[in-house]
């Protein structure tokens, strides 16, 4: 009975247009002295983030924007903002932006409380004084960071991607407006689509997944295998975007609940040592993860491939695995994916060093398959 315990943790959201417009509201319940404002410059750069100061302004609310964030946050850039926070005396952190931002802001807040370096805390539940209040505004449709128990911070020193896994970093409030998404390029709207479709599969064949869990990433497949290509054709279209918007949710809710598995575990460390977009490095190994992985859970496989679409019938496993495989590399073709590994710098001298990475890496813990070394480099081996 006790293997079959799952919790289930969420933030309170509010989704849908007009979201952004309830910042103010939202602040004000923490009643703040300051507000430290998490973004990047090129968040600024689209006049979404002046458009929220004037919001703040009008409101009478003091805050800070601290902007020095890039993408795969380094662990230096969380420290300073920390200081930051610490020294103007803020006591509430508003985090604007995708996945680098709104984990950068995590990985200020446990610092502000917990005062030890931010690399102390990979791993598991390591986290032991509540962190401020933290409210999210996403503005991508993949990263999910907004609602989830995760937050990924680069090594500098070591090039290395640290998962932070808690519920202490859950954030308090998600506000998910789709029209944020509009200032995104069709890159950047395929790669983090891509990564919400890998949270999704990865969360649906987790070892820790549950029936709740499920029905989220379902249909998150569902819903990214339809609209993601419809809204690279139609990147201004606001239904489509706000499809992707959901389903980044619900594939969110989805992992951050089941946690992820052996593709999140090797882009990761591809991610720390060549520094690499986190959706292009998903893009590359998800089709090879999903047969290397298949045969642990076949049923389950053939689930997403009914989600994409794909008309399995009474197929055996074998054909099952092939067409499903052949169905994610097609789409993200379609999505403007034909990188290897190769093609963004790895030799073949650094497999081993790749695979000791991830075999170190927390998200590996759920994969559906028990993988040694050897498989592992052999994935990297089939992405090259």
């Amino acid at each position: 009975m006790y293997g079959s315990l799952r919790k289930y943790l969420v933030p309170e959201f509010v989704l849908g247009e007009g979201a952004v417009a309830l910042i103010s509201r939202y602040v004000n319940f923490y009643n703040p002295k300051r507000i430290l404002l998490v973004t990047d410059p090129g968040l600024i750069e689209t006049g979404l983030v002046p458009k929220i100061e004037k919001q703040l302004r009008s409101d009478k609310i003091p805050y800070l924007i601290y902007d020095n964030i890039k993408p795969n946050p380094r662990d230096h850039q969380v420290m300073l903002g920390s200081e930051i926070y610490q020294k103007n005396n803020c006591d509430v952190i508003l985090a604007v932006g995708g996945g680098s931002p709104m984990d950068a802001a995590k990985g200020i807040a446990i610092v502000s409380t917990n005062h030890q370096h931010i690399n102390d805390f990979e791993g598991v539940d390591k986290i032991t004084v509540p962190i401020p209040p933290l409210i999210c505004v996403p503005t991508t449709a993949g990263t999910a960071a907004d609602i989830s128990q995760f937050a990924i911070i680069l090594d500098s020193e070591l090039k290395q991607k640290l998962a932070i896994i808690s519920k202490a970093v859950v954030p308090d409030n998600s506000l998910i407006d789709s029209e944020t998404t509009l200032t995104m390029d069709n890159q950047l709207t395929a790669a983090t689509g891509i990564d919400a479709l890998v949270h999704a599969i990865e969360a649906y064949v987790s070892n820790a997944s549950s029936a709740i869990t499920d029905i989220n990433a379902l249909e998150a497949i569902r819903l990214i295998s339809k609209y993601l290509p419809l809204v690279l054709q139609s990147p201004k279209e606001i239904e489509y975007r706000s499809k992707m918007m959901l389903a980044s949710l619900l594939a969110g809710m989805a992992f951050s609940n089941a946690s992820l598995g052996l593709v999140h575990a090797m882009a990761h460390a591809l991610g720390g040592l060549k520094d690499s977009a986190h959706g292009e490095c998903n893009a590359i190994l998800v089709d090879h993860v999903v047969d290397c992985n298949f045969q642990a859970v076949p049923k389950k496989y053939a689930k997403i491939a009914e989600s994409f679409g794909v008309d399995v019938g009474d197929s055996n496993d074998d054909t099952v695995r092939k067409l499903l495989t052949e169905k994610i590399k097609e789409f993200k073709y379609q999505c403007g994916f034909h990188l290897t590994l190769k093609d963004i710098g790895i030799v073949e001298s650094d497999f081993k060093n790749l695979a000791e990475r991830a075999l170190d890496d927390p998200c590996i813990v759920t994969n559906p398959r028990d993988c040694d070394i050897n498989d592992i480099i052999n994935v990297y081996k089939n992405a090259w």
